[in-house]
């Protein structure tokens, strides 16, 4: 058991070594350059979380999805949200925001989150609706309550909420606001 500690700390060593050699007179970058040429594809959009994992197919459908210039999305994915949303929720009629189905799925199927510049910005409150988005802001919630939602927001309680509560580590003050990693 002693040998296998000294060998982890030795190899730990060896390691931390490693990378302070690597490192240039300033200690903070590589002394190897990095090379950035080459032809760099897209592989994934995901501006309202969870919306083109539920909506999108994988495979093929979701490459192409993930790859469109957003301009042409609504056009482009709009029936197959649709589709997907009374596949869902085959009693869809409106949702709390009094959208039909073919209004949610046209704002959905273009992936891009707002930002409101003036005001607030939240991904949706009550009022506000898809202005941004807040750190706290609990957006798995908001989609689910606009497609199993009905109407007043109320039907398929059981549906409406991932009982996700809070975040695992309190926001902090400043800049970036985010908790600290594990």
């Amino acid at each position: 058991m002693k040998t296998y500690k000294i060998s982890i700390v030795t190899m730990s060593l060896l390691f931390a070594a490693t990378l302070l050699v690597s490192c240039d007179n300033n200690g903070d970058s590589p002394a190897a350059s990095l090379d950035f040429s080459g032809t760099y594809v897209q592989q994934d959009q995901m501006a309202r979380p969870a919306i083109n994992t539920v909506f999108i197919a994988s495979g093929a459908p979701k490459d192409a999805f993930n790859t469109a210039i957003p301009s042409a999305m609504g056009t482009s994915y709009q029936s197959v949200f649709q589709s997907r949303l009374l596949a869902l929720n085959s009693g869809y009629t409106t949702n709390a925001l009094g959208q039909t189905a073919a209004q949610l799925t046209g704002l959905l199927a273009t992936d891009v989150l707002g930002v409101k510049k003036i005001g607030t910005t939240t991904f949706f409150d009550g009022t506000n609706v898809l202005t941004g988005r807040a750190l706290a802001d609990d957006v798995i919630d908001v989609e689910l309550l606009l497609i199993f939602g009905g109407p007043s927001g109320t039907s398929n309680s059981r549906l409406t909420k991932d009982n996700v509560n809070a975040n695992d580590k309190a926001f902090t003050a400043s800049f970036p606001y985010l908790a600290a990693a594990w």
